[in-house]
């Protein structure tokens, strides 16, 4: 099944159905006015959700195009987003630029912070910010968690996704070393992300979804140039159970809440990967491939997102069909 929520309505949106694909919607107040509802409610509305979802796939119900620039993230905001680092190649690269050591502890123990989530972008939305605080994008896949009690397991955990979205998670990286010096995490350096315009149930992955992972390339565009497109079902030390049971230690997580797996990121055989160029599967952010060419030139070459530049991220399925719609950010320069 797949759900989206239009700009419309009210500051939440409007959930409406959206067609296997992507072609057709249909709204649905009678059974949730928003995705917030809907999830609040998940036992009641997602059979009622899918009978609309069968019916929209065969044309039997009456629909409305579905546009992806009408829509905004799925949830526009959210109880809870906390972005995990699952894969640990991503870790080491980032850490690597500030010549900082990976603790032995991070192979074992999730790292994770808590983002903004009272507003997020939406998946056409501008990218707005000072081209001086290193605007990078971070392409990830996140889930939507129902009501997940404390101290649930790892298993008990992934029983408890609801939805599977992707995110463009924007880090502003000059910003991130001030930051982290004070020891207390991020605030500034992480300004409002943007989900793609579709999140589905992890039954609509099929085989590519297994070990609570979407075993599927992410595919990411830089000002229409292909950037990179790691497997994420791949070099994923933490999967989505293990990144909510981290969380459940210690609290309840509430319906609604986001939990992201962190820039995907493989290895290819290598110690650091390969840029697409060099025949490899590429980066999910800028990061990586700087600190790369720093490995490898002895400084970095790539900037950092400018005025104008877009970015595009998306994932096919087998058959190279869309599965979330895509998420295209262009940057705007922040002018005072």
């Amino acid at each position: 099944m797949k759900l989206a929520t239009l700009k419309q309505g009210g500051r939440d949106g409007t959930l409406v159905v959206v067609s296997r694909d992507l072609a057709r919607c249909r709204a649905v107040p009678a059974i949730a006015r928003t995705l917030q509802a809907a999830l609040d409610d998940w036992e009641n509305c997602e059979p009622q959700l899918r009978q609309v979802y069968e019916a929209l796939n065969s044309g039997a119900v009456d629909a409305q195009p579905f546009d992806e620039a009408a829509c905004h993230s799925p949830l526009p905001r959210a109880y809870q987003w906390a972005d995990g680092s699952a894969y640990i190649n991503h870790v080491e690269l980032v850490r690597r630029a500030r010549n900082s050591e990976v603790p032995e502890s991070f192979y074992s123990d999730p790292l994770m912070y808590q983002g903004g989530s009272d507003s997020f972008i939406g998946p056409r939305d501008r990218v707005v910010a000072d081209e001086a605080w290193g605007i990078d994008f971070e392409a990830e896949v996140t889930v939507v968690t129902g009501d997940v009690p404390l101290g649930a397991t790892p298993a008990e955990a992934a029983k408890g996704i609801r939805l599977v979205m992707l995110v463009n998670d924007v880090s502003l990286r000059n910003l991130i070393p001030n930051e982290l010096a004070k020891g207390f995490g991020f605030f500034q350096s992480k300004p409002a992300s943007a989900f793609s315009p579709v999140a589905v149930t992890p039954d609509e992955l099929g085989d590519a979804w297994h070990d609570a992972k979407v075993h599927l390339p992410l595919v990411v565009h830089l000002n229409e140039r292909l950037f990179g497109r790691p497997n994420a079902g791949v070099d994923m030390t933490f999967d989505f159970g293990q990144l909510i049971a981290h969380i459940a230690k210690t609290r309840e997580l509430e319906a609604g809440s986001i939990i992201g797996s962190g820039t995907v990121s493989n290895k290819q055989g290598g110690l650091w990967g390969s840029s697409i160029e060099h025949g490899g599967v590429g980066y999910c952010c800028l990061a990586e491939v700087r600190t790369y060419e720093t490995i490898e030139q002895g400084k970095p070459e790539t900037p950092f997102l400018r005025d104008g530049d877009t970015v595009r991220i998306e994932m096919l399925d087998a058959d190279g069909r869309s599965v979330f719609g895509t998420i295209q950010n262009t940057v705007e320069a922040l002018r005072r």
